[in-house]
Formats: C-alpha cells, sequence, structure tokens
C-alpha cells in the first residue's frame, strides 16, 4: 500500500462519493500519510479536507483537475499547491457546470442508442445538479436486473475484462472522446488551464496521459510548449509499458512525476488508494514535485 497518492476526488466532484472529511478519514486509515484532492472543475472541497487532515495527521496538498482541449484533444489537467480561493476556479466550475447540465440528456440518449436500456428515473436520482455522468449511466445500467445478460455490459462485470474498475471504464469506453456516447463540451484551452493554475500558484500536471493521448510523443511535446510541468506517469489507468513510456518521457523533457489513483469512491469495491506501480518511489516522486514547483517559482 503506497503512502502517497495525489489524485483523490471528493463529493464535490460530479462523479466522486466521499465528503472531503470522509475521504480524509479513508486515507488515514488506508496509510495515506499525503493526499491532494483534486475535484474535476472545483476547489470548493478543498478547505474541508485540509481541516480534517490537519485534525488525522495527513498532509493535504490542495489540488484541482481541470478539463481542458489542446489540439482536438479533451485532456484533464491537474494542479498542485494552488490557492482554492483564486476566483478563476469558480468561473470555471460554472461554465463547465452548465454545460454539462444541457448534456445530461442526450449523453442518455446516446447510450440507450448503443441498445443499452436505461431506467431514467435511478438516473436521475444519482444526478448531481443536474449532471448525469457516464460513471452514473453505468452504476445504473449494471443494477438493472433486464441487463444481467446483456453482452455490452459483461466486460465490467465481476471477471470481465474491464470489471477492475467498471464504472469509470465504463466511462472511457461510451462516453469519452471520440466514443459513441460522447457529448462535446466546450472546455477552455490546454494554454488557458495552465495559465490558471500557475495564477494559483500551483504546479500543473498531465493527468493520466496513456487514455488521452495513447502514447502519442508529438502531441505531448506540444503540450509540454504549453507549460505542463509534469506527467502522471503512475496512474491507475496505465499499463506497466505505459507507465515505463511515459517514465521515458518525462526524463527526456525534463517532467516531473506523480503518481495517484484516481480514486472516486463507488468505482472501486475495495479502499484502495495509491499507485502500487510507483514501486517504493513515493519520497521521491514527492521530493521531485516540489523542486520543480520551486524552480517554477524562482522562474516568475
Amino acid at each position: 500500500m503506497s503512502w502517497l497518492d495525489l489524485h483523490l476526488h471528493s463529493s464535490f466532484s460530479d462523479d466522486g462519493e466521499f465528503s472531503p472529511t470522509r475521504l480524509a478519514l479513508l486515507c488515514w486509515r488506508a496509510g495515506i500519510g499525503t493526499a491532494a484532492l483534486a475535484d474535476h472543475n472545483t476547489t470548493r472541497g478543498v478547505p474541508e479536507m485540509l481541516k480534517a487532515g490537519r485534525a488525522l495527521g495527513v498532509e493535504v496538498i490542495p489540488a484541482v483537475e481541470l478539463d481542458c482541449t489542446h489540439e482536438g484533444v479533451d485532456l484533464h489537467l491537474l494542479g498542485y499547491w494552488i490557492d482554492p480561493a483564486h476566483p478563476g476556479f469558480a468561473r470555471a466550475e460554472e461554465s463547465v457546470l452548465s454545460q454539462e447540465q444541457t448534456a445530461a440528456g442526450r449523453r442518455i440518449e446516446l447510450v440507450r442508442a448503443c441498445g443499452i436500456p436505461l431506467d431514467l428515473a435511478a438516473v436521475t436520482a444519482l444526478s448531481k445538479d443536474g449532471i448525469v455522468t457516464g460513471e452514473m449511466i453505468a452504476e445504473v445500467a449494471l443494477a438493472m436486473p433486464e441487463n444481467a445478460e446483456h453482452p455490452l455490459l459483461s466486460p465490467y462485470r465481476p471477471g470481465g475484462a474491464r470489471s477492475d474498475n467498471p464504472y469509470v471504464n465504463f466511462y472511457w469506453d461510451f462516453c469519452a472522446q471520440g466514443k459513441p456516447a460522447y457529448v462535446p463540451i466546450r472546455f477552455p484551452s490546454l494554454t488557458e488551464a495552465v495559465a490558471l493554475v500557475r495564477e494559483a500558484g500551483g504546479l500543473p500536471v498531465l493527468a493520466h496521459p496513456g487514455n488521452n493521448i495513447h502514447e502519442d510523443a508529438a502531441l505531448l511535446q506540444s503540450i509540454v510548449r504549453c507549460g505542463v510541468a509534469g506527467l502522471e506517469a503512475y496512474s491507475s489507468y496505465h499499463t506497466p509499458a505505459q507507465t515505463a513510456f511515459y517514465l521515458r518521457q518525462a526524463e527526456a523533457l525534463g517532467l516531473a512525476v506523480t503518481c495517484g489513483s484516481d480514486f472516486h469512491g463507488k468505482i472501486k469495491p475495495a479502499i484502495r488508494l495509491g499507485s502500487a506501480e510507483s514501486g517504493g518511489r513515493e519520497a521521491v516522486l514527492l521530493g521531485e514535485l516540489r523542486k520543480k514547483l520551486d524552480s517554477l517559482e524562482g522562474a516568475r
């Protein structure tokens, strides 16, 4: 079990379950000594988790995960050690919220068009602020008795090829960019997201690159030129080969390396926080991050 996890989501995220206080407690119980709360497009949960972390002896790094785009590709940008009160985060959250509310109905229609029956009332009951995510759709679809033998859902059931992280894997397979139930949202550019993270005093890091850019070295170099300072090479989504690729790229490009489980709460049947793939390098990774942040501050 790792003691460091730099990618956690709370109930302030549209796909998280536990409150920041509860999440801090889970970290403490699991032996996570340093944790970053990086909710999607919001920092509202950071103050609560900072307070809970102090009470429990868990170091909490204030963070965020911003949706953004670059060269037509949807990306997730992590920002570490940010000022959660920076007004730019509230503006970003409001922009995404209004668009996601509009997209909710269309996302449900597209999943149904794939031939997957859905209980609309059950999906609505899970929604937050009128937002319906791919993870919520998966939870409902997998729980419906009439879908018990549905071939499109079999990979997400116990023993299936995508059962290790079923709800999130369903999102990536059906609702992510380029998939059949994808609904486009106008996100800020990567350059704008990097600028916001830096204005808030943070370190910009590309989240789970293997899920978004798929080992495209040229695209990665273009992303780095926008000011990205690190890579989440150790991601719960990455295969060992992907981790090795991004470690090589980080070294070649002079980038910091991070690790994270992208923990949401409902996604995994057991509380498995941390990145086992990091191989005990947690102290080194955290040191690299802090050194990189210091260098960025010195360059301002």
